[in-house]
């Protein structure tokens, strides 16, 4: 089985998608990758998933990546002395640590880091921006605000500091144990929630010491600072709209999606365009006519994956949203303007042997209307370059590593295939020509086009290309 798109598809699992006869209709309606939202995730159900996806990817023969994504530190007012409370604009708040109900006029906030942080004329927003404070003035102890919009304030809302950076970090004691937990559960893809600075990533990168991918999400507009340097430490992007709407005005979301969108395409990591897009398919069959434009931007601008949240883990139509997105990007990817856009939005390769590789089985392939790209990667480094091409014809990604097909499967344009690696340059030929055209994507009397590295084996030292007829018995020919 391999898609008919290049854009891949990541979908929630939750209430709703949890069975295995549920997931293994997912794969099949066109989820590439499984997301585990820890925030509503214990220990127990995580291995139960990890467990179940396992053995729907045994039984379809491809592999499946699965994705954690931690909570994040969860900011939250303190409690009321009634349910809620009545405020008007111009209304003067004083925030606190004391442990007492709050009030009219005070409000506690049980994060002693927030107030350590506000300075004078910040923001707080409370329960998604609902009600608007601006800080007056702060201390380590206490903060006066003015209300600026809103009319209630309710026990344990949500708040965002959009003009505050943190001094600590975006993990909490919760993140850490369940980092933990899905290091050990073996999954593919730890996503960090509420990114502030590059140092974030490089801190999770420290406690995985490889043994999962790091995938960023840029929520918060501090994030923004230090945006290339955050790419350049994640191992991949996800453009969490849902609370960088919430903290920055909305209206500029959509740039920012098309920057670090672009960003990423530079600089060859995987990007994933995330959060409401098809949110009305969560109680109805048929999303509406702007969700599919949403996603249809996401696809043109080349994202390499995008991703459905409480569609598939909650909705009344989980499988229906996968194929609906699944159609969607198929459509897309056909149409007469995509193939320009995309190649006008490609950028410069890196002066590295692996990226003049890439470049060249590009160019060669496209040229001569071969059939596939075939790339040997163990590390997945080489199918990551050949990704950042892309490429107008398949590229089949073959590895002896099945962690590496794993995560590749987040990436654009790969089918990934687990092989064994090759013994000699002819086995290697002969492979590649053999699952070219076990996996349909070439038959006898073409031609493939296949980077590899010499000596075989050898991480990151792709410097090989050879292009190879596919002969009647399915391999190379002379």
């Amino acid at each position: 089985m391999h898609r008919s798109r290049r854009t891949k598809i990541l979908a929630t699992l939750g209430p709703a998608s949890t069975s295995e006869a549920m997931i293994r209709q997912l794969h099949v309606a066109g989820a590439d990758v499984f997301r585990i939202n820890m925030s509503h995730t214990d220990h127990e159900t995580l291995n139960s998933l990890v467990k179940t996806i396992r053995t729907v990817e045994k039984n379809v023969g491809r592999p499946i990546g699965i994705l954690a994504d931690l909570q994040g530190p969860k900011l939250r007012l303190g409690v009321f002395a009634e349910d809620s409370i009545k405020i008007n604009v111009g209304d003067k708040i004083t925030l606190d640590l004391k442990d007492t109900p709050g009030t009219r006029s005070r409000v506690p906030v049980p994060h002693p880091e927030v107030l350590e942080a506000l300075e004078k004329d910040d923001r707080i927003l409370v329960d998604d921006g609902k009600v608007v404070l601006k800080v007056l003035e702060s201390s380590a102890l206490q903060a006066i605000a003015e209300v600026v919009s809103g009319e209630t304030l309710s026990s344990r809302k949500g708040i965002s500091l959009p003009d505050t950076e943190l001094a600590t970090s975006s993990m909490t004691e919760k993140d850490y144990r369940d980092l933990d937990a899905a290091l050990d559960a073996d999954v593919d893809w730890i996503a960090i929630s509420f990114v502030q600075r590059p140092a974030d990533v490089a801190e999770v990168r420290k406690i995985a010491k490889g043994r999962a991918a790091v995938l960023a999400k840029i929520e918060k507009p501090q994030a923004l600072n230090g945006l290339d340097d955050i790419i350049d430490l994640a191992d991949a992007v996800m453009v969490a709209r849902g609370d960088l709407g919430v903290e920055m005005p909305i209206e500029k979301v959509p740039g920012i999606q098309k920057r670090i969108t672009r960003a990423c395409r530079r600089a060859g990591k995987p990007v994933v365009v995330a959060t409401q897009m098809l949110e009305s398919m969560i109680n109805a069959p048929f999303p509406t006519r702007a969700e599919v434009s949403d996603v249809g931007t996401a696809v043109f601008e080349g994202a390499d994956a995008i991703m459905l949240s409480a569609e598939s883990a909650v909705g009344k139509y989980p499988v229906e949203a996968v194929e609906m997105m699944d159609k969607i990007a198929q459509q897309i990817e056909i149409d007469s303007n995509y193939a320009d856009i995309i190649a006008a939005q490609r950028g410069e390769p890196n002066p590295t042997g692996a990226d003049a590789i890439a470049l060249a089985a590009r160019q060669i392939a496209e040229t001569l209307n071969l059939a596939a790209i075939v790339c040997y990667t163990g590390s997945g480094t080489t199918g990551l370059r050949a990704a950042r091409e892309r490429p107008q014809l398949p590229v089949i990604a073959l590895s002896p590593v099945l962690r590496t097909a794993r995560k590749l499967a987040l990436v654009w344009g790969l089918h990934c295939v687990v092989t064994k690696d090759a013994s000699d340059l002819d086995d290697m030929v002969d492979r590649a020509c053999g699952i070219a055209s076990s996996e349909n994507f070439a038959k006898p009397g073409d031609r493939v086009i296949i980077t590899a590295g010499v000596p075989l084996g050898t991480p990151g030292a792709t410097n090989m290309l050879r292009i190879a007829f596919i002969s009647g018995d399915g391999k190379s020919g002379v």
